[in-house]
């Protein structure tokens, strides 16, 4: 509920839920931990926490790359969850979703995993690598422990965007075009086609992501539905500027929620 909820209080308000994207031990978990304060302290309404993985197919180069590099400095999904573990202790109310790949929680055991979830304050998942058809493979163990499956839908599930829309958990990961994720300039979906289909049957918030590079993009594209999702623009800031991103990444942040709210 908590993830609703953070839709319903800036709907309230007149405004859109802005969501950021990380991946976890990028130069290190402190690192990682201090850019969540700085994202939350901007204005992010959900943080994305991305559990980097050996071949994320899903990625363009720049989530790529800094899931190599944050699994050469020894980051592990045990890790991850205890660095949750310490941040819920200051940031109670900001819902945190776990991105990762399908693989990575059956090697783990699944309910070990979403055990861990409700332990360590983990309110959804979303496993880009797993069909919707196939979303049964953990459903049971996340209803069973009241985390949501956050299902994505692209402009190519056609005649399957109903039926995801209409099953779909926390909010509706809407993906703006096809291809892996990273910054666009431009973007050739029908966006008044594609959200007529999912405002007509979706239940739950939706937000759309891959390929918000800014501030202009992030309310063009807010316009559309209840929330934007920004990922690689700020995974690009954090390997630029590594241990010393946290100030970069509040000052991106804060205009993109500005952005959003302008």
């Amino acid at each position: 509920m908590k993830i609703r909820e953070a839709f319903k209080n800036r709907k309230e308000n007149g405004q859109k839920a802005l969501i950021t994207y990380i991946v976890s031990g990028d130069y290190g978990y402190e690192t990682t931990k201090e850019n969540i304060r700085q994202m939350v302290k901007a204005g992010a309404d959900i943080i994305e926490i991305g559990v980097p993985f050996s071949d994320p197919i899903a990625e363009g180069v720049v989530i790529q790359e800094a899931s190599q590099h944050s699994l050469a400095g020894g980051t592990t999904l045990v890790g991850i969850f205890n660095m949750v573990k310490e941040l819920r202790t200051e940031i109670k109310d900001t819902p945190f979703v776990m991105m990762l790949y399908l693989n990575t929680i059956y090697r783990f055991g699944t309910k070990r995993f979403f055990d861990l979830c409700n332990e360590c304050g983990i309110e959804g998942v979303i496993v880009p690598d797993m069909p919707f058809e196939e979303k049964d493979e953990i459903q049971g163990e996340a209803s069973a422990h009241q985390v949501d499956n956050i299902s994505l839908v692209t402009p190519t599930s056609h005649d399957r965007i109903a039926k995801i829309a209409e099953d779909a958990e926390g909010f509706l990961y809407c993906v703006s075009s096809i291809g892996v994720t990273g910054t666009r300039s431009e973007f050739t979906t029908d966006f008044d086609a594609f959200f007529d289909v999912i405002k007509k049957n979706a239940k739950i918030p939706c937000a759309v992501g891959f390929g918000i590079s800014g501030p202009q993009q992030a309310k063009t594209m807010s316009q559309y539905c209840d929330g934007v999702i920004v990922g690689s623009a700020i995974v690009k800031l954090i390997s630029k500027y590594g241990t010393e991103s946290p100030q970069k990444v509040y000052e991106f942040t804060k205009s993109l929620r500005d952005g959003i709210d302008a």
